[in-house]
């Protein structure tokens, strides 16, 4: 693997990190803002350009994945 790429790979994975850590916190205090905050904006990053120069992960469904994920943690 060419370094580059795992660079770009360990950005996305630790952004998918950091979504699902933010998405249990909003999970556990909703009216904090800081939470929604940060679920708001690396939903902005799986949407963006700088994340599709990234990876050929499709961000909509990489998002989705993490949301079932967290729902099921959290439900159980």
């Amino acid at each position: 693997m060419e370094p580059y790429q795992a660079l770009a790979n360990a950005i996305v994975e630790l952004a998918v990190k950091d979504y699902k850590k933010a998405l249990k916190q909003h999970h556990r205090f909703p009216n904090n803002r800081d939470y929604s905050d940060a679920v708001t904006d690396l939903e902005r990053f799986f949407r963006s350009g700088w994340y599709g120069i990234l990876t050929d992960l499709d961000g909509e469904y990489l998002m989705t994945a993490v949301r079932r994920m967290v729902h099921k943690e959290v439900a159980a």
